[in-house]
């Protein structure tokens, strides 16, 4: 890549040029993003995965640029209209927009109005009159008039006009300073479609909406654009016509001659027919595409909480997919999450039968000894989380309730039908809801994130940039967390740095034929695997079963042997100079700083001494919902509750109170002090006890608060 390119990103994301270049050469070799930020940081002078997914966002779009100025150069080029002066120019253009500006004029375009005046004739006239010099263009229009196809002069200086219209279109400066005028002062507009009020109540807010475009919301952006697109709203952005145009004027009119009068009149009918529907629909993409990028980071943060939820851990648990006629649903799981049994209760209503369901899950209890439930919190969560506390254990049994959003749509894919070919999808979906309990982040990653139930628009905004916005998520939090080489499923494994899902499925193949992995070393003998994708992916395996204690850390392979020799240094194994604190503490760390290894890799080395495989999530946290409320007609204003975020949003926060319905805190009630972004205070899974401001039962919504609640 050019030193060009370099100076250009560097500038652009204001970090150091030394840094920039040392994360490109490693991105141009292949290394993936986890990997770079984990294990090379003296290359990227400690870059965060955020800076280093920036630098690679950035050099994607440099990359794409110039394949871009060739594809364009060429075709200027066939034109035969290609000179030395037009070549630099494009060479040394690095914004997409203005490279455009600068193809305008040799792009080949469908049939205009210019096109065909050009085809009479006329495009000599235009010139002329476009001078503004004096010419006797009406003697030259007159002769251009040939009685037929430019049947008078004053048909012939039409025409010239309409090439006119075409220049001025087509100028940099023109558009240029259009564009600064939509920045500064355009307003996006929009309005009901008649005869749609009804049908289109949802979008009642904005039947007469108008906004500077600057500062309008991503959310109110976005639910416009939805409204357009399904018929209810026209949606329009513009500025002053009048102050446009005479700024278009501006630009190309000189003198006050008869002459200029036609390109005045030329420039105004290029404002309205070609340059403002072009501009409007350059700026609709660009707030489009402004409004996507907010809500998918929003998207993203809430989906990295969830991912990272804290798992229950290695137990035995009693899964439950609560239902009311269809009864509930129930599995018992290992455990690795592996199913036992399978059963349905039926203790809600209207079968009511709590003593049959009572004496059903004691006696799971006693032959499967689980030690926790994992409760869905769909229909007749909230009865049967009520039977379940009145149930007397012979062991003690903790109850968590756990989102039950996309397990259906597990419950029928490809993946659970290859895990449990002989199981419908009632217990499929069971299986998911206990999994979620032992580890979300294994379980969820089987699942499209846009279907988590964390999104809001996400339907609306740039399908590839929030795949690309995901699949780094996902990437992060899996790479972040670490993952079992033997018990990892392929969609964990897929997630792993340097793999991908041939290579996942090609070491669960491996780990079947020839049984669990008892090195990382070992890896190398997996088909296609080769050193390359070993390096990427070794240090976020983790094979507990190995005799080499760091096989089972996040201490890369390539750095085994300076743990070794500070191991020997102190007169100890590895494993004793894991156990022991008081040798670590004797390490002088400046002793094995070399050209290769830094002061950061030594440090993250020491750091994962103390604790090898260590789960950055934290632990469990649960919510006490209040037993009295239990529908939405239950609720009063001003009753304060116990609840728990499900949903984090750029206009507030989605809380849980157990009413089957999620109310909301608007960003205005997150806090007493002003909060500009919700994502600041709140997070997914978080408890926190709100205030009923209203609930309107027609439509099902309900206001909620947190300031000025009191503790529980």
């Amino acid at each position: 890549m050019s030193d060009r390119v370099i100076e250009l990103i560097s500038h652009e994301l204001n970090l150091p040029l030394n840094k920039v270049h040392g994360t490109v050469r490693l991105l141009q070799d292949d290394n993936s993003i986890p990997f770079i930020s984990r294990y090379r940081k003296e290359m990227t002078g400690n870059l965060d995965e955020t800076q280093i997914q920036s630098i690679d966002t950035c050099l994607t779009y440099y990359t794409e640029l110039q394949k871009r100025k060739t594809a364009i150069l060429k075709s200027i080029e066939a034109q035969g209209k290609l000179d030395d002066e037009l070549t630099a120019r494009i060479m040394n253009c690095w914004n997409a927009t203005e490279l455009e500006d600068l193809y305008l004029p040799f792009k080949p375009k469908r049939r205009t109005r210019a096109q065909a005046a050009r085809e009479l004739g006329l495009e000599p006239l235009a010139k002329l009159i476009m001078s503004q010099r004096g010419g006797d263009f009406e003697s030259l229009a007159a002769k251009l008039a040939d009685g037929d196809k430019v049947a008078t002069a004053a048909d012939a200086i039409a025409g010239a006009q309409d090439i006119i219209a075409e220049w001025v279109s087509e100028s940099m400066a023109v558009r240029n300073t259009v564009r600064r005028l939509f920045r500064r002062e355009a307003v996006i507009r929009s309005q009901y479609v008649k005869g749609k009020e009804i049908e289109g109540r949802n979008y009642e807010n904005y039947y007469e909406f108008a906004q500077p475009l600057r500062r309008v919301s991503s959310h109110q952006l976005l639910a416009m654009r939805r409204g357009e697109k399904e018929g209810f709203l026209k949606v329009s952005i513009d500025v002053d016509a009048q102050r446009a145009t005479h700024d278009v004027c501006r630009i190309v009119v000189k003198g006050r001659g008869a002459d200029a009068t036609l390109v005045e009149q030329a420039a105004t009918d290029s404002y309205k027919r070609l340059i403002k529907p072009s501009i409007e629909n350059e700026f609709a993409a660009l707030s489009k595409e402004k409004a996507d990028g907010e809500a998918i980071r929003t998207f993203a943060t809430n989906v990295r909480q969830l991912l990272f939820a804290p798992p229950l851990g290695h137990k035995r648990v009693l899964a439950i997919d609560p239902g009311y006629r269809t009864g509930c649903k129930i599995v018992c799981l290992d455990a690795q999450g592996n199913l036992l049994h399978h059963d349905v209760i039926y203790p809600t209503p209207p079968n009511n039968d709590t003593e049959g369901a009572t004496a059903t899950l004691r006696d799971l209890a006693q032959r499967y000894r689980f030690e926790a439930i994992s409760l869905g919190n769909g229909t007749a969560s909230r009865e049967s989380e009520r039977f379940l506390k009145k149930i007397k254990w012979e062991h003690p049994v903790e109850v968590h309730v756990v989102s039950e959003n996309g397990a259906s749509i597990y419950s029928a894919s490809a993946i659970a039908r290859e895990e449990f070919p002989d199981k419908d999808v009632t217990v499929r979906g069971a299986v998911s809801i206990g999994r979620r309990l032992l580890d979300p982040l294994a379980e969820l990653v089987k699942i499209d994130p846009k279907s988590i139930g964390v999104g809001q628009y996400q339907h609306d905004v740039d399908q590839n940039a929030l795949r690309e916005a995901l699949d780094f998520t996902v990437d992060s939090c899996v790479n972040s967390v670490g993952v079992n080489l033997n018990t990892a499923s392929k969609q964990l494994l897929t997630h792993i740095s340097g793999l991908g899902p041939q290579l996942a499925q090609n070491i669960v193949d491996y780990r079947a034929e020839h049984g669990a992995f008892t090195s990382r070393r070992q890896l190398l003998r997996v088909p296609k695997l080769g050193p390359k994708t070993f390096e990427q992916a070794a240090g976020f395996l983790r094979v507990p079963e190995s005799d080499n204690p760091l096989d089972n850390s996040a201490v890369h392979p390539e750095r085994y042997a300076l743990v070794e020799q500070m191991a020997h240094d102190c007169g100890c194994t590895v494993a004793q100079l894991i156990a022991d604190g008081d040798k670590r503490r004797l390490i002088d760390r400046r002793h094995y700083v070399s050209d290769e290894v830094g002061m950061p890799t030594i440090n993250d080395i020491m750091t994962e001494l103390e604790k090898p495989g260590r789960d950055p999530r934290s632990g469990t946290t649960g919510v006490d919902f209040d037993d009295t409320v239990n529908d939405i007609k239950d609720l009063k204003m001003g009753m304060e509750l116990n609840g728990i975020i499900t949903n984090v949003t750029q206009f507030g926060a989605f809380v849980n109170i157990g009413v089957h319905k999620d109310g909301l805190v608007h960003i205005s009630q997150l806090a007493k002090k002003r909060v500009a972004e919700a994502s600041a205070v709140v997070h997914v899974n978080q408890p926190v006890r709100v205030k009923v401001l209203s609930v309107d039962l027609e439509r099902g919504r309900i206001a909620l608060s947190m300031r000025d609640v009191s503790q529980p």
